[in-house]
């Protein structure tokens, strides 16, 4: 008789356990089923992309695509929606980039390029040089300036294709496209031709956002990317010929900042609505495609989180924010500014989730938490198991979600399929038709699955901090 408290404490939790693992199945299984069969987030898509079009910062296609996105939240009807002004960089590309390689005069071969973001333009009749290949900042500096001013420095270095996060292979060669120019100047290179960050050999040249730090305007040197089959090409023919010349020219100019806006929606939390929760992804894309990948995806699946909450029947207990920041490709100005009002206001967010690694088949989540909330997920593995969700690591969250860490704040990303996702990233085939409707719905399922199940359970607190209420 003595173990016969214990034992009947111990029957009543495991059947609370039970309880809520049968609901929470149920909740799950209802979302995935509104998502699936009555999504709007594919409907959403197919506007941004195709009747707006590629939203480059500070551009009218951005202006557009705030105004919709505005009033297509408005009409989910939601307890708030309102836009934050952030001013953005606006950078206009220009008439159509034109590259050759000259392998005597009068003998040439057409490649493809684009400008990168945020590199000046070339003289109005272009820029020709001799050029020279690098595949690293040490292979640059040991060249030195003798044998690398007054010519273009070709960075390239591949993405490493034995990597099967495709994610950590990008990270591997990113930084020559982005720090690139800064690196060639210190050693007089009068323009930069960097790689494309693709794994597929094409024709298409992939743009993203370079920096000149404190270079001054007059020093500054123009910068492009190649396509990988051009890559290619232009390292063979060097191995041929270290004289042969090349010659591009763009037209790109950089404009004053001008006026922007985060898109905000909200449900305001029944029991706790000053605990923010958000969900996001960035509004803003590349002009080369129609940024449906990136992150047109991520845009409309945060929508639709909010959307689907409401269709599924699910009161929040915590205020549940859909933000759709501005400026994530070149500056993450929205980010930071959505961060920045958030401090001023004294808000307590405990949850972000973003969505900008493209529209493909959700394969899980990664975490920037603390030990006590990444278990926590781990026991909802089992939920996910239904769904062929079974990723769930310590990890990156996301950029734009990135200013509101704290050890505080769960910070989580939505990780689909990456393996098709840089054949497209940042070029001209980030397009509509290469979205499937049923991956993109399930992911936005995904992630309002998991907003679900933080808005009940809530977050761990960090150690000293006052345990939230549930």
């Amino acid at each position: 008789m003595i173990y016969q408290r214990p034992l009947v404490f111990l029957f009543v939790i495991l059947l609370s356990f039970q309880s809520n693992s049968q609901t929470d199945e149920k909740v799950l299984r209802e979302i995935y089923t509104q998502s699936l069969t009555n999504g709007k987030s594919y409907d959403w898509l197919n506007h941004l992309s195709n009747q707006i079009g590629g939203r480059l910062s500070g551009s009218l296609n951005a202006e557009k695509a705030v105004a919709y996105t505005k009033e297509e939240l408005e009409k989910i009807g939601l307890d708030k929606v309102w836009l934050q002004p952030v001013m953005v960089p606006k950078w206009v590309r220009g008439a159509k980039e034109y590259a050759y390689i000259e392998t005597e005069p009068g003998k040439t071969t057409t490649v493809n390029i684009c400008a990168l973001g945020g590199s000046v333009a070339t003289k109005a009749l272009g820029l020709k040089a001799n050029i020279v290949e690098v595949k690293s900042f040490d292979e640059l500096k040991e060249l030195g300036k003798e044998n690398v001013e007054g010519k273009i420095v070709f960075y390239n270095r591949p993405m490493q294709p034995d990597l099967i996060s495709t994610f950590e292979a990008y990270g591997g060669c990113v930084n020559q496209r982005y720090s690139g120019a800064v690196e060639a100047t210190k050693y007089g290179a009068v323009g930069v031709i960097v790689r494309s960050m693709n794994l597929r050999l094409d024709d298409l040249p992939h743009t993203g956002s370079m920096t000149y730090d404190n270079i001054p305007v007059e020093k500054r040197i123009p910068s492009a990317a190649i396509s990988t089959n051009d890559a290619e090409l232009l390292s063979t023919m060097l191995e041929l010929d270290k004289s042969i010349k090349f010659y591009f020219k763009q037209s790109c100019k950089q404009f004053k900042d001008v006026l922007s806006y985060n898109v905000i929606g909200e449900i305001t939390g029944s029991e706790f609505p000053n605990e923010y929760m958000i969900v996001g992804g960035h509004l803003d894309s590349w002009d080369l495609g129609d940024g449906s990948h990136d992150d047109g995806a991520g845009v409309v699946q945060s929508m639709d989180v909010l959307r689907l909450l409401k269709a599924s029947g699910i009161k929040p207990k915590r205020s549940i924010r859909a933000v759709l920041f501005m400026n994530e490709e070149n500056g993450l100005r929205g980010g930071n500014k959505y961060a920045e009002i958030a401090k001023k206001k004294n808000e307590n967010h405990v949850f972000a989730l973003e969505s900008d690694a493209g529209g493909f088949t959700p394969r899980g989540f990664s975490f920037d938490c603390s030990d006590a909330n990444f278990n926590q997920v781990l026991n909802w593995k089992p939920l996910f198991k239904p769904y062929l969700i079974h990723y769930f690591e310590k990890g990156y969250g996301g950029a734009d979600i990135g200013p509101l860490k704290t050890d505080a704040v769960v910070l989580a990303g939505l990780r689909p399929d990456s393996q098709r996702y840089f054949d497209h990233h940042h070029a001209s085939n980030d397009t509509f038709e290469h979205v499937n409707k049923r991956e993109l719905e399930l992911g936005a399922a995904t992630m309002t699955a998991l907003v679900y199940l933080f808005d009940k359970y809530g977050v761990n607190p960090i150690p000293n901090q006052k345990a939230i209420k549930n």
